[in-house]
């Protein structure tokens, strides 16, 4: 990359990763300069402050870009790029994973800064699906995973009230909404269905990657290349049943379970009548999905 002289945009987020990223990333970023890497900075103050640099930087020609952070910095410049990256020349996205998930890089190591490092240094380029999600009011893009249900439900508790915590904030969580499981009903239609699924289920995840949450391997047979969506259910589950079963999520063997499901699909067409929470990337939101559909190879990826 620093052989040919193009221009690379480095956006950090000092507060990811409970502040830890704007302590080391100054470190990071010198040993991209000291092997030659030119690299111009930006930092974020605020949520979406991503977006809008990662919007400006590819407005003025730049195509390669860092994410400093983790996956929610990830997603944000990623709706950035996107869709002028959907219409335009193409742009590519390294990654210095200095985030508490960083789940996005574990599709391709276990070594998360030295590889990622290593990788932009080498100019490495894989090619990238990125999934666009239509819903009321708007599109956004992402490239790990988004899911509803149980899942959302945990990330939008924890948000709210428990975040302060870290880990135990998040186990909180998961014990509060297990007291208050609900499996929910989202009707949804996959491909040339004729038919819409309203079975109750516990989560549905729609994946490009294998890994949500850091470590916890939701949809272990997802490709970041496949040209497909990994769609990945859990049905109506009990309330025993999940107990004793959510650790099968960190290793994929939960799709073994009689109530799990998964499948391809290249478009998700969404019946629900009112918004829900979902997390995406990370990002908890809320809002009324209408279709999910993949952009085959759409982003490179240094990875």
């Amino acid at each position: 990359m620093n052989q040919t002289g193009q221009r690379v945009l480095a956006i950090v987020n000092p507060a990811a990763g409970g502040g830890k990223c704007g302590k080391l990333a100054p470190l990071a970023l010198a040993k991209l300069r000291s092997a030659g890497l030119a690299v111009d900075v930006v930092e974020t103050a605020s949520a979406g402050d991503a977006t809008l640099a990662a919007r400006a930087g590819y407005e003025q020609g730049i195509r390669n870009f860092i994410a400093v952070g983790g996956d929610g910095t990830s997603y944000e410049i990623v709706n950035g790029l996107f869709p002028s990256a959907k219409m335009g020349s193409r742009a590519t996205l390294g990654f210095l994973p200095l985030g508490t998930g960083n789940s996005f890089l574990r599709d391709f190591t276990k070594e998360g800064l030295a590889h990622a490092t290593q990788a932009i240094l080498e100019a490495k380029r894989r090619p990238c699906d990125v999934m666009q999600l239509t819903y009321e009011g708007g599109v956004l893009y992402y490239i790990n995973m988004l899911s509803l249900g149980f899942t959302a439900d945990v990330a939008a508790l924890v948000n709210r009230r428990f975040k302060p915590l870290g880990e135990v904030g998040y186990l909180l969580g998961v014990l509060t909404r297990l007291l208050q499981l609900r499996r929910g009903v989202f009707p949804l239609r996959v491909d040339a269905e004729s038919q819409f699924d309203t079975a109750r289920s516990l989560f549905l995840a729609f994946t490009n990657s294998k890994f949500t949450g850091g470590r916890m391997m939701m949809a272990p047979n997802a490709a970041t290349d496949s040209g497909q969506i990994e769609y990945v259910r859990w049905g109506p589950i009990g309330r025993l049943g999940a107990i004793f079963n959510l650790h099968t999520l960190f290793d994929g063997s939960h799709l073994k379970h009689p109530l799990a499901s998964r499948r391809s699909a290249l478009r998700i067409e969404f019946r629900l009548d009112r918004p829900v929470d979902i997390v995406v990337d990370g990002e908890v939101l809320t809002l009324q999905p209408k279709v999910l559909e993949v952009l085959p190879a759409a982003l490179d990826v240094m990875a």
